[in-house]
């Protein structure tokens, strides 16, 4: 493994499902966390904040699309609000009631339907994804980046954002020489170290100094 992987990965080399407290498993609970994670940091909004309010979200009961639609409106309301996700508490809590009904009524509340859905091509599971309020392009790429980890069809996932903290890093830029840097089972932590990479000049310049 080159150098500067080996420091990006001791420094950075954490999923943001990770982060957020979610044991990532290909099981529905751990996949619907992911998927309302997903939601969060598609918004122009810092991930901490997004990472914040879907840990309140969770504590709240909202981490099963049943217990999410459970929640009431202003109950989602506040606990985005405990997480500091003022600026778009009022609409994403409108968007994850539905996509909590959304996941229950076209998946039997069970994410590991989608892949079946979508005959485990990225292309189709992308276009499944987008089905969802509050997911555009962006959010597939954060879904399917962190999903690779469990879902070894996804792989190799290295989005635009992963790219260029591979760039920035002086590291190849196709994803499958990317892949040729770690062990699959660490595709996922290494696509989100090289997107923390992109994001935090500083960072990046620990990695490479």
């Amino acid at each position: 493994m080159d150098a500067i992987v080996k420091k990006l990965m001791r420094e950075a080399g954490r999923t943001y499902a990770e982060e957020a407290g979610i044991t990532l498993k290909d099981q529905p609970g751990a996949l619907f966390k992911l998927l309302v994670l997903t939601n969060l940091m598609s918004a122009r909004i810092s991930a901490e904040i997004a990472l914040s309010a879907a840990r309140e979200l969770f504590g709240a009961g909202g981490g099963t699309p049943r217990g999410m639609a459970r929640l009431s409106w202003q109950e989602r309301v506040d606990a985005l609000g405990r997480g500091h996700y003022v600026r778009y508490d009022e609409s994403t809590a409108t968007r994850l009631g539905e996509m909590a009904e959304a996941v229950q009524d076209k998946y039997g509340g069970d994410l590991r339907r989608l892949p079946i859905e979508a005959g485990r091509d990225p292309g189709r599971a992308a276009e499944l994804l987008r089905e969802f309020k509050g997911i555009g392009p962006t959010g597939v790429d954060i879904f399917c980046r962190e999903a690779q980890s469990v879902w070894p069809w996804l792989r190799p996932y290295f989005d635009a954002q992963a790219r260029k903290g591979a760039d920035r890093l002086g590291l190849p830029t196709a994803p499958k020489r990317l892949a040729d840097e770690v062990p699959d089972k660490d595709l996922g932590r290494f696509a989100a170290a090289l997107v923390r990479a992109a994001r935090d000049k500083k960072l990046a310049g620990s990695v490479t100094s």
